[in-house]
């Protein structure tokens, strides 16, 4: 990176669980943040969009203490930065905002620090600092994918041949993660983890021969999340009961939620919004498709 360029480093959105890949199904969304970076004398940072103005300006700012954070794993001492901050991801709303602002923070010092980091490298540390891999995985490698984080190790499948589209059904209030977990059970019997796990494995299976209404059969049949966060998403029950009519073939919590999110075939997206907005016009509506690249960083040399 020379004095003349900007780095551009983009992170996708992403999705969680898909109702029953509770912690271990994520899938990437195109919904951006962007970061353009430029060399500097001090760490700053510059709002480009309404929601990034309430955050420090300076090397306080999470996404530059991740990158910091990074950097000091491997030894290394970054320079200093001015950073333009945008973002298309709604704000604890279960779209993987937190998530998409740790693998900018990784891809930031990669580049600032010119670590060399492969995708599992990111990938493998972006789990580790959110605790799970499905939305991190999702933000850095795209598409769907489906993880499994145990001990020091974590691996993941990853699908770009998912066809479908997404509709988001966003509330104008957040649902912070820390309370939607408050709500989930220390423990369950063993008869019900067993039947727990026999859904979300048919999810995967379902998800990869294309069997679209067998997939939200089991998102719907989830065991582990859904039932106890129903009370925390009243919309939700409204969603399951009309979304199915107007084309949607799956219905699940968008990570912690509140947002939920309508699986539909493609093309079917419209005619979802259309008819839901009928039904709950208070909400904010996307049309979403699976983002397939991933964090991708360029440069945008003469800028």
């Amino acid at each position: 990176m020379s004095e003349s360029d900007m780095l551009i480093i983009k992170v996708p959105a992403s999705t969680a669980n898909l109702g029953p890949g509770f912690d271990s199904i994520g899938m990437a969304l195109n919904l951006y943040l962007t970061l353009e970076v430029e060399k500097a004398d001090k760490w700053e940072v510059i709002p480009l969009s309404e929601e990034m103005a309430a955050f420090p300006k300076d090397e306080n700012n999470y996404i530059i203490q991740i990158a910091l954070k990074t950097a000091a794993r491997y030894n290394k001492k970054l320079p200093p930065a001015k950073i333009g901050v945008k973002s298309e991801i709604p704000l604890a709303r279960g779209l993987g905002s937190s998530a998409s602002a740790i693998v900018a923070g990784i891809e930031l010092a990669d580049v600032l620090g010119r670590l060399n980091l492969t995708r599992q490298e990111k990938f493998a540390w972006a789990s580790e600092i959110e605790g799970h891999p499905d939305n991190a995985g999702a933000s850095v490698f795209g598409g769907l994918l489906i993880a499994c984080q145990t001990g020091d190790s974590v691996d993941a499948v990853v699908s770009h041949d998912i066809d479908f589209e997404i509709v988001a059904v966003i509330p104008r209030t957040e649902l912070l993660t820390k309370e939607a977990r408050g709500v989930l059970p220390q423990e369950v019997s063993f008869s019900e983890a067993v039947t727990a796990g026999a859904v979300s494995n048919v999810l995967v299976a379902a998800l990869f021969s294309g069997n679209y209404d067998l997939v939200g059969k089991m998102m719907k049949n989830d065991r582990y999340h859904q039932p106890y966060r129903r009370g925390l998403v009243p919309h939700m029950a409204v969603i399951e009961e009309h979304a199915p009519q107007f084309g949607a073939f799956g219905v699940a919590l968008s990570g912690a939620g509140p947002t939920i999110l309508c699986l539909t075939k493609p093309g079917a997206a419209e005619t979802v919004i259309n008819g839901l907005q009928k039904v709950l016009p208070d909400m904010d509506y996307l049309s979403l498709e699976v983002d397939q690249s991933g964090s991708k960083v360029y440069s945008m040399t003469g800028i």
